[in-house]
C-alpha cells in the first residue's frame, strides 16, 4: 500500500513538474507580418543567365548532376554560396561545429555582407553549442534565421523533451540549398564532416544531386511553405542575445581553415570546376521530368493528413515490373514495408535491400529493430545486403560512391525502379520518416544513374549477403577478392556485448520512435 503512495504522489510531483516548466518556458507566439518568400530566378544573375536558356532548350524540363562524392558535395555548396547574387535559403536538420560546418557558416556571413537576402532553417535538434552565432547571424543585415520545433529551454536543451516531448518528437528531417532561384542542391547529406568524407573516424556514404529547371521552382514554393510553418520561429523569438556571437563565429571559421583538415576541402573547392561549367554551359546535366516530393509541414505538429505523407507518395511510386534495389542507413521496413516488399518478390521482382551491418551501424537500436523484419525478408526471396565495416575501401569519384568509397557507415536513402527511376532524398525507410519527421526528395527518371546504383550493389565484396540455411537459421555470406567466400553465422565483426543490446531493443516497444 505504501509503494502505490509513493507512485501515486510520484506521479502527482511529476505532472506538476511538467506543467510548471510548461509555464516557465512556453513558446512564444508567432509573428503576425507574413513571412518572406522565395525570390525567384532571374536572368539578371550569372546563375540565372546561365541555366534560363538551358532550361528553355530542354523544353521546361530539369536538369540534373548526381553529388554522389563528399568532396564534390562540399564545395558545390561553397561555389554556389559564392557565386550568389540574389538569394540563398538554406533548409537543414544537422549544422555541426567543424571544419566544414563553421566555413560553410562563414561563407552564408559573407553572402549576405555582398548584399545577399539570405534565409536560414534549421531544425533545433542539429545545432547544438550554435545559438550565439545564430543569433548574431540573425541580427545582421540580410540574413533571417528561423528554428523548427525550438526548444523553449535553452540549456540543457535536451530536458524540454520531459515537458514538451510531443511535439518535441517531431523533427524537420529535410536537408536543401537553393540559390537564386536557378539551382538547388538535396539529397541526404547534413552539414559536417561526417556527411563529406574527409578527416579520420567514421564517415559517410551518401547522396546528393544539382538540380537546375522547373523543380527548383518547387523546392522553392517547398521552402516557403515550412518557413512560415507553424513550428517555424524567428531565432530572436527562441535564441538569447550574444553579444560576442559573431566574433565566435569569425574566430571558429578562422581556425577551421588553418587546421590541415580544411586544406584538403579548400583544395577540392579550388580543383571543382562546377559553377564555372554551369555558368559556360558546359556542364552536361541528365534532363528530364523529375518530379519533387515532401511532407506537409504540418507533420512537423503531427497534423498532417494520412494523404499528405510523404510515405503514402513513395508506396504509389514504387511499383516496379522488373527490380527494385532499396538503400537506407536506417531501414526498419515495419510489417506493411515487409509485405510489399517479400511482395514484389513473390511477383518476380528482383528485390534487394542495402543497409548497414550491425558493426557498422552508428545507431544500434535502429538494427535492433530491423532484425525483426529481416527472416521474413530473407525467407521471401528477397536479396538483403548489409554494408561491411571497413576503412580501407578505395575512394571514388563518381556514381559509384554514393554507396562505396572510403568511409564506413551507409547515410544514403535512395530506390530505383526497374532500373529506369532513381529517388534520392531525406527518407530514411523506418517509423521516424514515416511518421514523425518531416520529409523531402527528387524522382528522377534516369536509367543512367538507376543502372550505376544496381551495378554498385553487385559489388559483392563491399557487402554481406544475408542468407539462410535448410534449418532456417540466418548466415552471413562474405564475398573475397579472390572468388572465395566465408560462411559466418553470427552478425560479423560484432562482440556478443553489442548483440544483445540490438536483440534487446528488437524486444522493446520502441520501434515507432526509430
Amino acid at each position: 500500500m505504501r509503494f502505490l503512495r509513493f507512485l501515486l504522489v510520484l506521479a502527482i510531483v511529476l505532472a506538476i513538474a511538467v506543467v510548471a516548466l510548461r509555464l516557465i518556458y512556453p513558446l512564444p507566439d508567432l509573428p503576425e507580418e507574413p513571412a518572406s518568400t522565395a525570390r525567384p530566378i532571374s536572368e539578371e544573375t550569372t546563375l540565372g543567365a546561365a541555366l534560363l536558356p538551358a532550361t528553355a532548350a530542354h523544353q521546361g524540363k530539369t536538369g540534373i548532376w548526381p553529388l554522389a562524392d563528399g568532396r564534390e558535395a562540399y564545395a558545390a555548396r561553397i561555389l554556389l554560396a559564392r557565386a550568389a547574387q540574389d538569394s540563398i535559403d538554406l533548409q537543414y536538420y544537422i549544422w555541426q561545429t567543424d571544419e566544414t560546418g563553421w566555413m560553410l557558416l562563414d561563407e552564408v556571413r559573407k553572402a549576405a555582407e555582398r548584399g545577399v537576402r539570405v534565409r536560414l532553417l534549421l531544425d533545433d535538434n542539429g545545432i547544438p553549442g550554435l545559438d550565439a552565432e545564430l543569433a548574431a547571424l540573425n541580427a545582421r543585415p540580410n540574413i533571417e534565421v528561423r528554428i523548427f520545433n525550438p526548444f523553449t529551454l535553452r540549456s540543457p536543451k535536451l530536458l524540454s523533451y520531459a515537458f514538451d516531448f510531443p511535439r518535441l518528437n517531431h523533427r524537420m528531417h529535410n536537408k536543401a540549398m537553393i540559390v537564386d532561384g536557378a539551382a538547388t542542391v538535396l539529397g541526404g547529406r547534413n552539414i559536417g564532416n561526417i556527411y563529406f568524407d574527409y578527416g579520420q573516424g567514421v564517415h559517410y556514404f551518401d547522396a546528393d544531386v544539382l538540380a537546375a529547371g522547373p523543380v527548383v521552382a518547387d523546392v522553392s514554393q517547398n521552402f516557403d511553405r515550412y518557413w512560415a510553418s507553424g513550428s517555424s520561429y524567428p531565432a530572436e523569438l527562441i535564441l538569447p542575445d550574444a553579444p560576442g556571437g559573431m566574433e565566435s563565429l569569425l574566430a571558429h571559421a578562422e581556425q577551421a581553415r588553418a587546421t590541415a583538415l580544411a586544406a584538403q576541402y579548400i583544395d577540392a573547392i579550388a580543383e571543382t570546376p562546377l559553377v564555372q561549367r554551369i555558368e559556360a554551359g558546359t556542364l552536361t546535366m541528365e534532363w528530364g521530368d523529375v518530379t519533387f516530393f515532401s511532407d506537409d509541414p504540418a507533420k512537423g505538429l503531427g497534423e498532417a493528413e494520412e494523404d499528405e505523407l510523404l510515405i503514402s507518395r513513395i508506396i504509389e511510386i514504387a511499383q516496379p515490373k522488373k527490380s527494385f534495389d532499396l538503400v537506407s542507413a536506417y531501414f526498419i521496413p515495419g510489417e506493411g514495408g515487409t509485405e510489399i516488399l517479400t511482395g514484389f518478390a513473390a511477383d518476380g521482382v528482383r528485390t534487394r535491400t542495402l543497409t548497414n551491418a550491425l558493426a557498422s551501424t552508428d545507431v544500434v537500436p535502429v538494427h535492433g529493430a530491423y532484425m525483426k523484419y529481416r527472416d521474413d525478408l530473407v525467407a521471401e526471396g528477397v536479396e538483403v545486403l548489409e554494408l561491411r565495416p571497413e576503412a580501407n575501401r578505395v575512394r571514388e569519384r563518381g556514381l559509384s560512391s554514393m554507396i562505396v568509397g572510403s568511409a564506413s557507415s551507409l547515410h544514403a536513402k535512395t530506390f530505383t525502379v526497374d532500373g529506369e527511376q532513381i529517388f534520392v532524398g531525406s527518407f530514411n525507410f523506418d517509423p521516424r520518416s514515416a511518421r514523425l519527421n518531416t520529409e523531402m526528395g527528387l524522382l528522377i527518371p534516369s536509367p543512367k544513374m538507376a543502372q550505376g546504383l544496381a551495378r554498385v550493389l553487385d559489388e559483392k565484396v563491399q557487402y554481406y549477403r544475408v542468407a539462410e540455411t535448410a534449418e532456417g537459421r540466418l548466415i552471413w555470406i562474405e564475398a573475397r577478392e579472390d572468388g572465395s567466400e566465408v560462411v559466418r553465422t553470427k552478425e560479423p565483426e560484432t562482440t556478443l556485448m553489442q548483440r544483445a543490446f540490438a536483440r534487446l531493443v528488437s524486444w522493446l516497444p520502441v520501434e515507432w520512435m526509430l
